[in-house]
């Protein structure tokens, strides 16, 4: 299949060299996008460029309020199982809980039967999501080995039965997310690509590494401004967006819809309004603990006091580092086991704090309320 080109878009990087022009991350439209324009995925607005990425381990319901709060259109779920859903396993479940103030959101999904999938995909519309995505690209072992993630990169028309499967079961929009090929320097999401927009998938993400690359070398987005070239569906680029500039510049480059930020937002919601907004002021000390207090109340009450203070110590990390606190004092909050004490020793650290935690929290919705509730059903296996 031929790129279409469009115009201020270069279809491929051997275009770009036969007409003298740069390619990669140099080439652009000049079109300088403003990333707080809205755009859609079929029917659901989305009302910026950013979309805050779905993390193993780290995309909380917490995690995706803040995001939202500080400039994401659109959040998304850590990867569920779908056999996990399908075994109503009590944790998996606590993964579709959906909050009021986080849509449009996405709850993606991973497995490899078409079935399990098609059905795990009617749980996510119950609950009340915006969009079903469907995780084609981790390349994690544990992943791939079941014939899921990354794994279906190399098998086409089992992919593409997966998307018509689950786009048939919901009238939710279908998303993908997928990565360039498995191996190195592998074409394989422009030829799947189109394949599953034929199948039902409304909009598509690439992040265009390999499998084997993990998150080594660079994101090569000339891949992104080729699928992009390929299909009408709104594409994501993700990968190594870290700034306004850069977001502008992948946007233009490749014609893409939206970016996608993950691993730079860990810890760091300022870099999201950076990102979207192009303002670079760092945190203060008192802005960074008020909100990771904040996140430390969300985070218990979404998860409970045990669950929630052993996943929050790499956020302590990530907030605290930067130089924004000395190395001693994150190393002491990791050694404590109560997020009460934690909470307590980030506000003696930064005492201007409390009053710009009292100001969030009067802005920001609290507490059981912002949770709708699961339906029985969900439970019941009705």
């Amino acid at each position: 299949m031929q790129p279409r080109q469009r115009p201020g878009m270069v279809a491929t990087p051997e275009d770009a060299r036969q007409q003298g022009r740069p390619c990669g991350d140099h080439y652009h439209s000049g079109v300088v996008t403003d990333l707080r324009t809205p755009w859609r995925i079929g029917p659901v607005e989305v009302p910026t460029r950013l979309v805050l990425a779905p993390m193993a381990g780290v995309s909380v319901q917490a995690f995706r309020r803040q995001g939202r709060r500080y400039g994401a259109g659109l959040v998304c779920s850590e990867m569920v199982s779908c056999a996990g859903i399908e075994h109503r396993n009590e944790r998996t479940l606590g993964y579709l809980r959906v909050a009021a103030d986080e849509h449009p959101l996405a709850i993606q999904l991973f497995g490899s039967d078409p079935r399990s999938l098609a059905d795990a995909a009617r749980m996510v519309e119950a609950v009340g999501a915006d969009l079903v995505d469907l995780n084609f690209g981790c390349p994690v072992k544990k992943v791939t080995r079941t014939g899921a993630g990354a794994h279906l990169l190399e098998d086409g028309d089992h992919a593409c039965r997966i998307v018509e499967a689950v786009a048939g079961a919901v009238a939710l929009p279908v998303t993908v997310k997928l990565r360039r090929g498995v191996r190195n320097g592998s074409r394989a999401c422009l030829e799947l690509g189109p394949r599953l927009v034929a199948a039902g998938a409304q909009s598509l993400t690439l992040h265009p590494r390999s499998a084997e690359q993990m998150y080594t070398g660079m994101a090569d987005h000339t891949i992104t401004a080729e699928l992009v070239s390929l299909v009408d569906v709104p594409v994501v680029a993700s990968g190594d967006v870290t700034s306004h500039a850069r977001a502008q510049a992948v946007l233009a480059g490749t014609g893409a819809a939206a970016v996608m930020v993950g691993r730079g937002a860990q810890g760091n919601p300022w870099a999201l309004r950076e990102i979207v907004d192009g303002d670079a002021q760092e945190p203060t000390r008192e802005e960074v603990a008020a909100e990771l207090v904040l996140f430390v109340r969300e985070a218990v009450r979404e998860l409970g006091e045990r669950r929630a203070s052993g996943f929050l110590k790499k956020f302590y990390g990530w907030y605290l580092g930067r130089g924004r606190f000395p190395k001693e004092f994150k190393q002491e909050l990791l050694r404590i086991d109560s997020t009460e004490e934690v909470e307590r020793r980030l506000l003696a650290a930064a005492p201007g704090a409390r009053e710009l935690l009292e100001r969030l929290e009067a802005e920001v919705p609290t507490g059981d309320e912002v949770t709708l509730e699961l339906p029985i059903s969900i439970y019941g296996g009705g």
